[in-house]
């Protein structure tokens, strides 16, 4: 099913888009709460600030292009500049080591050379999908990603994998290359090969290039596949979205009925 909407550079992180299609951070979002996903679509919920995740859009936008980084520290200024002309606060100082990390390996560089930004389009599983790639290589069929994590070695513990993960897997990001891969190979006829640029924020940082065995991009796949009918009818309001009751949205609306036995507590 196609949507008429028209999508661009612009718009794509609106909410208007968003109704129209699903994305990897719409999907994640609705597997950890369907309640809060359709609270946020609604403009009922509002993400916390992140600084994090500012630091991550600020290493994106530095290799895009001198341009975009320009308008993006310009535009968030207050938030990576001291006041009184200090320099810049300490996430923002690491972040640029992190890029000069980065920029000081030919490899990295190779590894991120080709067209910025890119949107694309596709229908998957009963849902109409948008991705914005970072990097795109058409001559070369790759496309890549800069991450940044605590340390390459860390683990993280997974319910979804049910053991120990490192940050690729507990974060989805694998889930994000299948989707991406699937919708550019949609778009081109070609299955791109993904990579991820890894750069820690270790003080100096260390780095990694990523790739993934194909078959990583299967059991993604079917995860998105079986959660999908779940979520594309609670986006459409043919069911109540279930609440996680865990969430800062869930905490805020909840409204009690009962009592619970202690053994609730560890649940």
């Amino acid at each position: 099913m196609q949507t008429a909407f028209q999508l661009n550079k612009d718009n794509y992180h609106s909410n208007e888009a968003n109704q129209h299609y699903m994305s990897v951070s719409q999907f994640k979002s609705a597997v950890e709460c369907e309640a809060k996903m359709i609270a946020e679509l609604k403009g009922e919920y509002t993400r916390p600030f992140s600084t994090a995740l500012t630091v991550g859009s600020y290493l994106h936008a530095a290799f895009e292009n001198k341009e975009a980084f320009e308008e993006f520290c310009e535009s968030e200024k207050d938030v990576i500049f001291k006041k009184r002309g200090s320099g810049k606060y300490a996430e923002f100082e690491q972040a640029d080591k992190m890029i000069e990390t980065v920029e000081n390996d030919p490899f990295c560089m190779h590894a991120l050379t080709g067209e910025k930004e890119v949107i694309f389009t596709g229908e998957l599983f009963g849902a109409q999908w948008k991705i914005k790639v970072d990097n795109i290589n058409h001559e070369k069929r790759f496309f890549s990603d800069i991450k940044t994590t605590q340390e390459l070695s860390k683990r993280y513990w997974s319910e979804k994998y049910n053991g120990w993960v490192s940050f690729v897997e507990a974060y989805d990001y694998v889930l994000q290359m299948a989707i991406y891969r699937e919708i550019i190979h949609q778009n081109t006829g070609y299955y791109y090969t993904p990579y991820i640029v890894a750069v820690t924020k270790e003080t100096p940082p260390d780095k990694a290039i990523l790739h993934f065995d194909s078959s990583r991009f299967e059991l993604e796949l079917e995860y998105a596949q079986e959660h999908l009918p779940n979520i594309i009818t609670a986006k459409s309001g043919e069911k109540e979205p279930k609440r996680c009751e865990k969430c800062d949205h869930c905490r805020v609306t909840k409204q009690l009925k009962n009592t619970f036995e202690i053994e609730f507590l560890l649940k």
